[in-house]
This record gives C-alpha cells, structure tokens and sequence, in this order.
C-alpha cells in the first residue's frame, strides 16, 4: 500500500509540473494572447437612397379566355385547326356532323312555300270578293272572313319563317368557329367524338394574348412594408412605373406593364389583396397559363443601410458590431425592414448615423474584443451596383 501511495504521488506531481509548463508556454505565445488586435474592415454609417425590387408570385391569362363548346348534339366529323395555331375571328374550326338540323331546315323552307301558297290563294280570294261586296251583290260579312282569313295566313307564314330562322341558326352551329383572335390550346376530342351543349370539356379554347394579364396577391404584411395602409393600396399601385415581370426561367419581359386593378377587400381565405398587371404581348411570345412573378420598384429615401454580410443571427434576432472609441466592439441588436434586395438591409433602429460597425468577418469575433480597425468608404464596399441588381433578379 505505501508503494501504491508512492506512486500515485509521483504521477500527481509529474501532472502538475507538466500543467505549469504548458500554461507558461501559452503566456509567453502571443498568438493566444490578447496584445496583438486582428485587423478588420469597417465602415461609417450615413442616410442614403435604395431601390428594392419586391417579387409577387404571378399566373398569367390572356385578356380573352374563351372555351370553344359545342350549341347541337352531333359528331365531331371535320377538325381545321391544330393544337398551338393561332387563329382568326370568324375562322373555321371544327365542323359536327348533324344531319338532323339539316332537315329541319329543308322542311322549314318547305312549309313557307306552302303558307306562301295559302297567303297568295287568301289574297286572291279576298280580291274576289271585295268588287262583289262593292257591288251589294254579298253582304260585307264574306269580305270580313275573307279579310280575316288573309290574316290568318300571314300569321302563319311569318311563324314558319320563324321556324326557318331557328332551323338555320341551329343548323350554323355544326359549323364551329372562333369568336376572336387567338391561339388555341389543347384539343381533347378527335374526329368521330360525340359531342353536345352538356360535354364536361370544351372542344378547345382561344386565348387572346395581344395582350397578358398577370395575377398576384400581397398579404397584408407585404402591404405594410410598402409604407401604406389597406385603403392606400390600389392609388399606390395604379401610379406605380416601372412594374416588370419576370419569367419563370429568371429572364425580365421587355415591356413594362401597368397595375390596373387592385381587389378591395381582403381574401378571408388566403389574408391577402389580389391585383392585376397588363403588359402587351404583341408578339406572342407569352402564353395564356404561364407562370412567374411581378417585381414593383420600392424606393426608400434617407435610410440607414447596412449590408446583409456585417450582420449575424441569434434566436431569430439580428445583431451588428459595434465599434467603440477604444476599438473594441460590441454587439448591438438592431431591427430592419423585411423587404430587402439580397444584399442590404434597411435599419429600422438600433443604429444611427455616424455608428461605426464591422464590414467583415463578424462571425470571428467576440463581444469586447479589440480589433484593428480600418475604416472604407460604404459605397466602395457596396459592390451591389444597379446594373448587378438588375442581373440577380435575372
């Protein structure tokens, strides 16, 4: 047991002797100690202007919609027109096989020929009589019936000729055409379909895409990050210029467009107020269904911007470092506008102008830490230029 002891108290003052070495290594490394400050850059922070590009989800309509149906029962037994064409007002594009309405008419220009033939036979009738009446040679009560009897037979003619009209109308609908200028979309039935007024899917439909509509909605937060309350919605987006849309593929449309009308209440199922962009399409080029997004210009004035990159996170809550007199920093919880371009953040508070923080490298440091500081000019750290913007919307 004494040996055991022995040994045991060799081995602890073998440790401590080792410990004291160590930590009398690590004093004498400057590179563990804290009189060497690391280099970082800062910058100065001023009131400046900035243009953020909001994105609202969109799904793109032509300004006509029109779903092709069928008014007569019949088959489908001639199709003109291929799925994508574009197509004319008035053109032809598919033709139902009705043989019905076809007869109706025959048999309605049939019956005027002879209601025709009982208004002429009337006719001659009553000019018969009426020289005889004239005459005393029979009582005006034959004219009356005659007269009556004429009347009658015009009656008739003018109802088949009625009839006629119906007959032909219902029989111009076998021949199908479009009501406008368009492009067509799918064409779900083919030649030798049973068709009529009650088939769930519509022959085809036209859209006329001369010019698009695109719909979005902002919630009611997005709407307040725009500045304005509910009721100021639709006067700020109706004046609103240079209202673009983006593509699905990432590309910017050429044209510009306008909001033109903007939902006045609330959707209760989805919190939000639906709009509506026009842009000319007179090329074609955009196709009723797409898909995309519309980015309205925000343009802040007189704001403290900071970039994205000189913040951190902890628990949801944003933080700079702030830098002291005595170059040490701090960090300074700070609140920004939820709208931002991706690379800057507008301040809402926490910070002020004149605040100098850390530009890079905030993750490496700790709170009271000093550094070297070495102050750059903002807009020479701001390597987010207009023309940049622009491309990363793309």
């Amino acid at each position: 047991m004494q040996k055991i002891s022995h040994l045991l108290s060799l081995s602890l003052m073998s440790l401590a002797l080792l410990f004291t070495v160590g930590c009398g290594q690590n004093d004498n490394n400057p590179q563990n100690g804290q009189t060497e400050a690391r280099p970082f850059k800062i910058i100065q922070l001023n009131e400046r202007d900035i243009v953020f590009q909001n994105l609202y989800p969109a799904t793109i309509e032509g300004v006509e919609n029109v779903e092709i149906r069928p008014k007569v029962d019949g088959f489908i037994s001639k199709i003109y027109v291929d799925e994508g064409a574009f197509v004319k007002k008035g053109q032809l594009l598919f033709k139902i096989d009705a043989p019905q309405y076809e007869q109706a008419v025959r048999a309605a220009r049939a019956n005027i020929q002879v209601a025709q033939a009982d208004v002429n036979t009337a006719e001659m009738e009553l000019n018969k009589i009426r020289p005889l009446v004239d005459r005393n040679i029979i009582s005006s009560f034959e004219l009356e019936n005659a007269e009556l009897n004429l009347a009658s037979k015009q009656a008739i003619l003018a109802q088949v000729r009625t009839q006629l009209e119906t007959a032909e109308t219902n029989f111009s609908y076998t021949n199908i055409t479009s009501p406008v200028n368009g492009v067509l979309g799918t064409i779900p039935y083919k030649i030798g379909s049973l068709v009529n007024s009650s088939t769930p899917m519509p022959l085809t439909t036209v859209s006329n895409i001369s010019k698009i509509y695109a719909y979005f909605a902002l919630n009611e937060k997005q709407i307040l990050d725009l500045g304005v309350h509910q009721g100021q919605l639709a006067q700020l987006l109706q004046k609103q210029k240079g209202v673009q849309l983006q593509l699905a593929n990432g590309t910017i449309y050429a044209e510009e467009g306008k909001i033109e009308s903007v939902s006045g209440l609330i959707n209760s199922s989805t919190g939000s107020v639906n709009a509506r962009a026009t842009f000319p399409n007179q090329d074609l080029s955009i196709r009723s269904g797409s898909s995309g997004s519309i980015i309205i210009p925000q343009f802040i004035e007189n704001s403290v911007v900071i970039p994205q990159k000189a913040t951190f996170e902890i628990q949801g809550q944003k933080f700079v470092y702030l830098v002291q007199d005595d170059q040490t920093v701090h960090a300074q919880a700070i609140s920004v506008l939820s709208n931002n371009d991706g690379q800057h953040f507008v301040v809402e508070s926490g910070l002020k102008v004149g605040d100098k923080i850390v530009l890079e490298g905030v993750h490496t440091l700790r709170n009271g830490e000093k550094i070297d500081p070495e102050l750059i000019d903002f807009e020479s750290s701001n390597q987010f230029t207009e023309s940049d913007q622009e491309e990363s919307i793309q």
